[in-house]
């Protein structure tokens, strides 16, 4: 009997050890082979700015890139009371026009976010000049802290502020769509003179400086015209508008019931799809928000599949529409994109990770990102890819710059150049 339990304990004993074995061996293994994502977020913002970022030009001869600051951004806008002067400085906001073109051309921007508030202030500071005006629309299920940082950084810019009305928003819901023309019904009525209107989301980011956006949409061919590229809707998609959906709360977007279809969309309008992004006239917009026929349009979209994809370039394509392009196709370099069902054809495979079927961008990404030369890019990731985000922000700031008409003060320059064997004086802020 004694045998017999001292061989239960040495069993019981031993089957112990090789529970602690593999449980060091598995963390060790999960640990080793985690993501970028597991990264702390200022692991690479203190970095020397070449490292990793193959698309930012070399420094002068004798010299080297150094960082104006290593700060998280989102430590800046915490504090309700913060003084505004500082903030705009510390964050690196350019708050004068850096051309006469620029300031005679105002635009108007839409950006939807629920999450990554560190890249959506990247994002804005990237994008922001003082004769434009940005609405914001937060996801009404963002949690209270996000929606009180935002709120903190609007504060402190006088064309930045949170949309009036916000929806809680759905992917491929119709939800997102409305959370547009929030923004829209807010945007006509600021007293900003703007041109035309860009939407984004918080994981966008700009390709080309203000300037140049400013320019391409000036261009013969888009002068007074809408960019919403697409086509007149293949068969293998009309699915979305041939059924009704609803939206599951907080979830996604389902079929109701089994077939029920829906009636032929008003005005006899052929639908199309495209893209969800898009830049649109003043004139247009109002259209949208004030016709008949983008109203009844509107109104049928409600229960199909992610209408946001055939709303504007079906409107697009009606000939009375202000700025209308019946003839348009996947005209308008809006988004540079990589879809994984194009990997082979317009590019050459995702070096971050697809999501949804979308590449979340890694640094060797930027290359092919940067010759696309888009207005913007999607998707990036700060928790995700930092070093991407942080790599094409530098060569963005950097051209946007090199373009400035006006003198540059001290407090826009992201990197600067200094001796090389210089110490490094880049410090917390």
């Amino acid at each position: 009997m004694v045998q017999l339990e001292s061989a239960k304990c040495s069993f019981l004993f031993c089957l112990g050890i090789c529970i602690l074995i593999c449980s060091t061996i598995y963390l060790k293994a999960n640990i080793s082979n985690a993501p970028q994502a597991s990264a702390s977020p200022n692991d690479f913002i203190c970095q020397a700015p070449e490292e990793d970022c193959p698309i930012l030009p070399s420094p002068t001869p004798g010299f080297r890139w150094e960082r104006k600051d290593c700060t998280r951004l989102t430590s800046y806008v915490a504090d309700p009371k913060a003084n505004c002067n500082q903030l705009q400085s510390k964050l690196h906001f350019i708050m004068v026009p850096l051309s006469k073109e620029e300031e005679d051309f105002p635009l108007a921007f839409i950006i939807t976010i629920h999450k990554e508030l560190e890249t959506f202030l990247r994002l804005l500071r990237a994008i922001y000049a003082p004769q434009n005006v940005y609405c914001i629309h937060v996801d009404a299920k963002a949690s209270e802290d996000y929606k009180a940082s935002v709120r903190n950084l609007a504060r402190c810019f006088p064309n930045v502020f949170l949309a009036s009305v916000s929806e809680r928003v759905t992917y491929a819901g119709f939800s997102r769509l409305k959370a547009d023309i929030n923004c829209m019904e807010d945007l006509v009525r600021s007293p900003t003179n703007w041109k035309r209107v860009i939407n984004l989301c918080g994981q966008d980011f700009p390709i080309q400086t203000n300037l140049e956006l400013v320019r391409y949409m000036q261009e013969s061919r888009w002068k007074d015209k809408n960019m919403t590229p697409g086509v007149k809707q293949p068969s293998y998609i009309q699915y979305r508008t041939q059924f009704q959906y609803k939206e599951v709360k907080d979830s996604h977007v389902a079929p109701v019931g089994k077939g029920h279809k829906k009636g032929p969309p008003p005005h006899n309008l052929t639908i199309y799809f495209g893209t969800a992004y898009y830049s649109l006239t003043r004139q247009f917009v109002q259209y949208a928000l004030n016709s008949p026929v983008a109203k009844d349009l509107l109104s049928w979209s409600r229960d199909t599949f992610s209408p946001d994809e055939h709303y504007w370039v079906t409107l697009n394509h009606v000939p009375e529409a202000p700025g209308s392009y019946p003839e348009s196709g996947w005209e308008g370099n809006v988004r540079a994109i990589k879809w994984k069902e194009q990997e082979g054809i317009s590019h050459q495979g995702c070096q971050g990770r697809y999501v949804r079927d979308i590449c979340i961008y890694g640094t060797r990404d930027l290359p092919w990102v940067v010759e696309k030369y888009s207005m913007f890019a999607n998707k990036f990731e700060t928790a995700g890819f930092p070093k991407a985000l942080d790599c094409l922000e530098l060569w963005h700031r950097h051209k946007l710059l090199q373009q400035s008409m006006v003198p540059i003060q001290p407090s826009w320059h992201l990197i600067t150049e200094v001796l090389k064997g210089t110490p490094n004086s880049t410090a917390g802020g």
